[in-house]
């Protein structure tokens, strides 16, 4: 800051104005840095898995599950962003952080305190038995201070707060995409467990049909009671997996509920085909869009940049204080006097406070922030690996998933038609039951692997347009939150 001042030319007469001018840039240079928010980690040119091409591409719908084409996606999830209780929770943190940075900005403003007083007091008299003098007193005072920010300790609070109010914005992104997500996952699920529960069905009807020939043929002695032990056995099979099916539509039911806002009762699920369900064709752009977009890695910045500012902050405590106060006001004995010139009072003061000793306290927390800051930083690093890990992921299992669709499909095909070829000649007397019986249990086994395949296939889409960040902005939830008569920016 000397330099600064020496470097003014002497001969250059300086007015009031330019003077304050001068003082405020001195200040500003005296103010200490704040060190930005970088992960030191470059976002690739494109993703691997996929075969995804190195081209840029519109941010997702923010309502991506619309183009699933599902009517109980889109209700539910229309349920669960009004209700959900997890996410009602980050808006409220988000409205912390708000009120959390007007009173960080307060700081910055001078502090003005009013005070009116009005009192009565008597002394002790020096004669015995004379009653001693007594006297009221009126008075009326505003106070103000106001503690120059000369290290820029007070606008690095400030700015840590405004850090924090933009974490909050993206954790309401982070919990909203989690939500989304495990909507759209919980439903598959609980549509892929009523599907495989309809063909488990239709797989204890094609047993219990074998079961009742065999018994006419036992009545007629061209069966024997091997063959019908056998085929009871495998009903019994079939039937046993029912109710764990049964169960996982509850559970998957249940939790749809939670999600949703809902209590159990309070939830139904209509059933649709899992083949009805269209599975869009999702671009995934470049990997630093997808970052820029991700809600998760946008907090970790955050958090980062307001751990960043909490360390200027700390170190600013290290050096004095300089506060302005000033006093004025009106004081006298008498009520008709307290309006009078001579009833005037006033002070006006600048103090410097500079700790001298506190035991190492300062200097331990100014350690403590940035060892704070070091493990916000490895959290930032972390969740970029992560980001780029889920989508590689993501779409290596849309990928993969699309391809086990379509051989499962043509192994239900197959497994259709040889169970028919095997029943009409079951039926004819021509083959035995151990083939009916193999046969039986390909197309089974067939069938529960197409419907696992669909159904993975569809959460695998579901994941990839989290992964990619959804279409969730800032401005949506602010907006929304405006509509429902929350705080706006």
């Amino acid at each position: 800051m000397s330099e600064f001042v020496q470097s003014v030319p002497p001969p250059l007469r300086v007015g009031p104005a330019p003077r304050a001018l001068l003082l405020t840039m001195a200040l500003a240079a005296c103010a200490l840095p704040i060190e930005p928010a970088d992960s030191g980690i470059a976002a690739p040119g494109r993703f691997v898995a996929g075969r995804a091409p190195a081209e840029a591409a519109p941010a997702p719908d923010p309502a991506w599950w619309r183009a699933f084409g599902a009517p109980e996606l889109d209700r539910l999830m229309d349920a669960a962003m009004a209700r959900n209780f997890d996410l009602a929770a980050a808006i409220a943190r988000m409205r912390q952080a708000d009120e959390s940075l007007r009173i960080a900005g307060a700081q910055l403003l001078p502090l003005v305190e009013g005070s009116a007083s009005i009192g009565r007091s008597r002394g002790t008299s020096a004669t015995p038995g004379t009653p001693a003098n007594a006297g009221r007193r009126y008075g009326g005072s505003l106070q103000a201070s106001y503690q120059i920010d000369f290290w820029g300790g007070l606008a690095a609070q400030e700015q840590a707060a405004r850090d924090s109010v933009t974490a909050a914005e993206f954790g309401i992104g982070t919990v909203a995409l989690a939500t989304q997500s495990a909507v759209a996952s919980t439903l598959f699920d609980l549509l892929g467990a009523q599907e495989q529960l309809a063909n488990q069905h239709e797989n204890l009807r094609i047993a219990d049909r074998t079961l009742g020939i065999l018994r006419q043929r036992l009545s007629v002695g061209t069966a024997t009671g091997l063959d019908v032990a056998q085929q009871e056995s495998v009903v019994a099979q079939q039937r046993a997996q029912v109710p764990p099916l049964q169960q996982a539509v509850e559970a998957n039911t249940y939790a749809l509920a939670a999600l949703a806002g809902m209590q159990p009762a309070e939830i139904t699920v209509a059933t649709q085909r899992l083949a009805g369900i269209r599975v869009p064709e999702i671009m995934p752009g470049l990997p630093a869009a997808v970052l820029a977009r991700r809600p998760d890695v946008r907090l970790a910045e955050a958090n980062l940049a307001a751990a960043s500012a909490d360390v200027t902050v700390a170190r600013a405590a290290l050096f004095p204080n300089i506060v302005l106060t000033a006093e004025g006001g009106l004081q006298s004995v008498a009520l008709q006097t307290l309006l009078r010139p001579g009833a005037t009072i006033y002070s006006i003061a600048a103090g410097l406070t500079q700790t001298i000793f506190d035991g190492g306290a300062l200097r331990a927390q100014l350690a403590q922030t940035r060892a704070r800051r070091e493990e916000l930083l490895a959290n930032y690093q972390q969740t970029i690996l992560a980001a780029l890990r889920d989508t590689e992921t993501s779409l290596s299992a849309l990928q993969r998933s699309r391809e086990t669709v379509t051989l499962q499909m043509a192994r239900v095909q197959a497994a259709e038609r040889a169970y028919d070829i095997a029943d009409a000649q079951f039926r004819a007397g021509t083959i035995d039951l151990l083939t009916v019986l193999t046969t039986q249990s390909s197309l089974f086994n067939a069938r529960l692997a197409l419907t696992q395949a669909q159904t993975s296939r569809l959460q695998a889409a579901a994941t990839l347009f989290t992964a990619l960040g959804g279409g969730w902005t800032v401005g949506s939830i602010r907006a929304a939150l405006a509509a429902a008569g929350g705080p706006t920016p």
